[in-house]
């Protein structure tokens, strides 16, 4: 007997596989694009570290959010480890409590292997940005209840020596396709997490925030935080810095203790 597609129960995704699907489709979307020299290395921890990824995402974004942190892409020594944004191994291991898998990408520069929780490299951006909302928050939960934090591009470019080369420094087709992709998956995230407030870890997350916010007509306020890099200048007193931001925002307040 035929039975109608109408009448056949489907199960509903829930927020985190909904999240997990488009940022998987993204990574698949990016691996069709050609790198140009100078790059010579493409990394995608969602692909090779998803099990730990997986598990920041389903325990972490259960819900819809007010704020998300967008990073711009993935660190040599942060999510290149640990599948997290600025996943810093001690803070993801310490205070996110996630462990795990974490596999290799499909190509190794020698001087950035990935070794996961192993790794005795400690990615000083991800250091500041977890222990600024440690110091506040107290419990990761305490910072999850509102927002979230991930990254604009999921994938990290190296050369030949294993120098990190950001989306920015692109040229032409690829960085038009990189970007026209991000873009689409940034987009659907603010959709289905209902975002009211983007704030970009850096001007570049935020530039493409605003493009994106605009070009998309959404609602969503696109705010900014001073990168935790310390190749940036005057940026000693990072942690400082970015909570005297969100207190001017009046931010401040949706982490509190």
């Amino acid at each position: 007997m035929h039975v109608s597609s109408s009448h056949v129960s489907l199960p509903i995704l829930k927020i985190p596989e909904k999240l997990l699907s488009l940022e998987w489709l993204l990574t698949e979307e990016l691996r069709c694009i050609q790198f140009q020299l100078p790059v010579e290395y493409v990394y995608n921890p969602i692909e090779y570290a998803f099990d730990v990824h997986a598990k920041y995402v389903r325990k972490y974004c259960q819900t819809t959010k007010k704020i998300l942190f967008l990073g711009m892409n993935p660190g040599p020594w942060g999510m290149t480890q640990t599948g997290v944004p600025f996943g810093e191994v001690k803070m993801v291991r310490d205070w996110l409590g996630l462990s795990g898998c974490i596999g290799k990408p499909v190509r190794e520069q020698p001087d950035r292997k990935v070794t996961g929780f192993a790794c005795t490299r400690s990615e000083i951006s991800g250091r500041r940005f977890w222990g600024l909302f440690k110091d506040v928050c107290q419990t990761p939960e305490n910072f999850f209840r509102h927002s979230y934090l991930h990254n604009y591009c999921p994938i990290a470019l190296m050369d030949t020596k294993g120098r990190n080369i950001t989306p920015a420094e692109l040229k032409g087709l690829e960085q038009k396709t990189l970007y026209y992709r991000c873009d689409e998956a940034l987009v659907a995230t603010i959709k289905l997490l209902r975002i009211e407030i983007v704030i970009g870890v850096g001007r570049f997350a935020e530039k493409r925030a605003q493009t994106v916010v605009k070009t998309a007509g959404l609602p969503t306020k696109v705010l900014c935080i001073p990168h935790p890099s310390p190749r940036s200048l005057g940026n000693e007193n990072w942690s400082e810095k970015a909570a005297q931001r969100l207190q001017e925002l009046n931010l401040l307040r949706y982490f509190a203790k």
